[in-house]
């Protein structure tokens, strides 16, 4: 059964490991673990009661950032992504009604993602030349960009 709710203090180690197994250049556990609080919205989805995702969305004045999401990649191809996402959006749109935009940032080259977020609605702002570092110590380019919560 998938179920989709907050990332909370005791869920972090697990949903660090989760990290680690995502993402070519993880943060680290200190960035990991300073992510939470008040001003984040922080979700985990579970699967027969295991993380195999989570997203770090922090929010200030009337703008939030979705600045982290990973789904277990045995989980993936199987809408995880884009539930989490509609959730967060839902839930955004549900606290408050001052908040106006929900911006990322991807990597160029991660196309999946790409057409995940333009599936839901988000729009491409710009781009952030050389922002990411690489596995060979290279920069990749990451595109801005922005899904609108309200007009």
């Amino acid at each position: 059964m998938k179920t989709i709710s907050i990332l909370n203090e005791n869920d972090l180690k697990e949903a660090y490991e989760l990290e680690l197994l995502c993402h070519p250049i993880p943060w680290s556990k200190e960035t990991f673990f300073s992510n939470q609080g008040e001003r984040y919205l922080n979700l985990k989805i579970t699967v027969n009661n295991k993380i195999v995702g989570f997203c770090i969305c922090q929010q200030v004045i009337d703008e939030a950032t979705l600045f982290n999401i990973a789904i277990h990649p045995k989980y993936r191809k199987q809408g995880l992504a884009k539930a989490l996402l509609n959730h967060l959006i839902d839930e955004l749109m549900a606290m408050s009604n001052t908040i106006s935009t929900l911006w990322l940032e991807v990597r160029e080259s991660n196309r999946p993602a790409i057409d995940l977020y333009h599936s839901i609605g988000f729009n491409q702002i710009t781009i952030r030349k050389n922002y990411y570092p690489t596995a060979s110590g290279d920069q990749e380019d990451a595109i801005i960009m922005a899904y609108t919560l309200a007009l």
